[in-house]
């Protein structure tokens, strides 16, 4: 019954908070459904696309979902459950759902332009170009970490790519990975170019997920890790070049089912669970200040990362989401509403390991993931049987999907930031470029082509390593970006005190991180204690990294409390 109550409270909470909270942010800002939106005003069929809102929705909440909700509290339960629950909650209404809502409503307000332009209107050009150079780096991470996590959900190891029969769940994952992207496609074109209608094509794409699902759990495909690397790449570098309508916003939208049916299924298995008794929470309340992950702050509030907050959802808002929003009156549902939805499902990973805890500590799991997957089928039989076996292998694949569904606009949000990084006022397209020099530089393919090749290299580090770094690097751009929604909020005259605290707390909490990072990768190094398999460049990465996130965000925080003083002399 822990677990029944744990979800349930929470659920009770979000609601309260997307309801009184919500509403009074969008009451402060001056949210107007009678404004017309940068997708209407620039539309261009490739970036710029209205979108309906229950597409958008799908797009949005899929692409800020990815494996965040999942990994994070997973391996932030080794602190306890209630400090976990209470940052997944705390953290979504105040802090996330915060950064999520006003980087969009910004956004949208300023041309659907990124939050370096944001940046650049009130703090200036410098510091835009230092917030564009910090976020690529954040989304070095974001494609590394991901593509990590989709490898080890596909590959089977030493296999050359080829059909099996009677496949495991890592080449089931793979085989209906591989033809949804196929479905999003054809979703794609009968919606976009054949003009059916929303409601019979998602019918049509629910039944088509349904069959796809059926032969990928008949047959599957398998490939090692490096191929499966490289072809992600190749699949994210195309997918990021191409119109949106094409496959982000298809492959979104569908992909958010399979998110609302593993999220179903998991709220279905607590309940069955907490009534048969077919499962125990095993987690404790609380363990300590302290265990070998490190202490309560910061090492908690950076690890659960995208089950309370993420930078990276500020990218996704302003960055893909703020250019397809057909009306203001959807900005609070899609950016407040999905960040919500998200820390409930941080909440349904904090339960689902709570039922194999005993198994996950003592490394009975190759992922946080698989042991997601596992914990949610425990519920429903013991391990082995067809219903465990077939609900884990579904529960794999939807972290899959919204893994890949991440990749898609990370790489497209890094080919914006790329470009935008070398082009001058006057320049609106690499096109545009006067300098030859610089316009290669912010040539598409340029951008893209570096960013894939670095993100699947780092790829291969072990996701350990990674994921660290990636926490501390998303949740300092989450402070960055509070920091510069309340500049931008005060320049315009509109009340942005409620950033003040959030904002201060996620700086302080994630340069702490980043110090502590410094320190123990600099002594990893001075005495050559490097692990098993672990290569000896990823320390130096890690400890140059690290140095450089946190010299670029003091320097943007510099400017913002000049900005935040000019501001305050002009009473504004």
């Amino acid at each position: 019954m822990t677990a029944l109550c744990i979800i349930l409270v929470a659920i009770v909470l979000l609601l309260c908070g997307y309801v009184f909270y919500g509403s009074y942010l969008a009451k402060q800002w001056g949210i107007d459904p009678s404004k017309k939106t940068p997708a209407e005003t620039m539309s261009d069929g490739v970036d710029y696309v209205p979108a309906k809102p229950a597409v958008l929705m799908g797009h949005h909440f899929s692409s800020i979902a990815g494996a965040g909700p999942i990994n994070g509290p997973i391996q932030a339960a080794v602190f306890g459950w209630v400090p976990v629950f209470l940052w997944c909650v705390i953290g979504g209404i105040f802090f996330g759902g915060l950064q999520d809502f006003g980087s969009l409503f910004a956004s949208i307000r300023n041309g659907g332009q990124s939050v370096g332009e944001i940046i650049k209107k009130s703090m200036g050009k410098t510091s835009k170009r230092l917030f564009i150079i910090f976020a690529l780096l954040v989304l070095i991470l974001v494609i590394a970490s991901f593509v990590n996590v989709v490898a080890g959900t596909f590959f089977t190891a030493d296999s050359l790519l080829g059909v099996v029969k009677n496949p495991s769940n890592n080449q089931t994952t793979a085989m209906i990975s591989v033809l949804f992207i196929a479905l999003a496609v054809l979703y794609g074109f009968v919606t976009n170019r054949l003009g059916v209608k929303t409601l019979p094509a998602t019918i049509g794409g629910i039944c088509a997920i349904i069959l796809i699902v059926a032969l990928g759990l008949n047959v599957g495909l398998a490939a090692s890790r490096t191929t499966w690397i490289v072809i992600i790449g190749l699949y994210i570098a195309i997918a990021s070049l191409i119109p949106v309508w094409i496959m982000l916003q298809p492959r979104d939208y569908l992909s958010s089912f399979l998110l609302y049916a593993m999220m179903i299924i998991a709220l279905l298995g607590i309940f069955v669970s907490a009534f048969s008794g077919s499962a125990n929470f095993e987690i404790p309340a609380f363990t300590g200040f302290q265990n070998k992950s490190g202490t309560l702050f910061p090492t908690l509030f950076i690890t659960v990362a995208c089950g309370a907050c993420s930078g990276f959802h500020s990218l996704i808002a302003s960055g893909t989401s703020s250019k397809q929003l057909d009306n203001e009156r959807n900005a609070k549902p899609i950016g407040y509403g999905s960040m919500l939805i998200e820390s409930a499902l941080g909440v349904i990973s904090l339960i689902a390991v709570g039922m194999v805890y005993s198994k996950y500590t003592s490394g009975g799991f190759g992922s946080p993931s698989a042991a997601f997957g596992a914990g949610i089928a425990t519920m429903f039989g013991k391990e082995g049987s067809g219903v465990y076996n077939t609900i884990s292998a579904l529960l794999t694949l939807a972290v899959s999907v919204f893994a890949l569904t991440s990749l898609d606009s990370a790489t497209r949000l890094s080919r914006f930031m790329f470009s935008e990084l070398f082009l001058k006022d006057d320049e609106p397209t690499w096109k545009d470029a006067k300098s030859p020099i610089r316009k290669i530089l912010a040539n598409p393919l340029v951008g893209t082509s570096f960013m894939v090749i670095v993100g699947c290299v780092l790829g291969g580090l072990k996701l350990g390593a990674i994921w660290a770094l990636f926490g501390s690097a998303n949740q300092l751009l989450a402070g960055i970006a509070l920091l510069a929604v309340a500049a931008w909020l005060g320049e315009v005259g509109k009340n942005n005190k409620m950033f003040v605290i959030p904002m201060c707390f996620m700086l302080l909490a994630t340069l702490t991180q980043l110090v502590i990072t410094v320190i123990k990768q600099f002594s990893v190094i001075s005495n050559g204690n490097f692990g098993t398999g672990d290569p000896a460049w990823g320390h130096y990465f890690q400890l140059v990294f690290a140095f450089a996130m946190a010299i670029l965000a003091l320097f943007l925080v510099a400017e913002g409390v000049k900005t935040f003083v000019r501001q305050m002399k002009k009473g504004k």
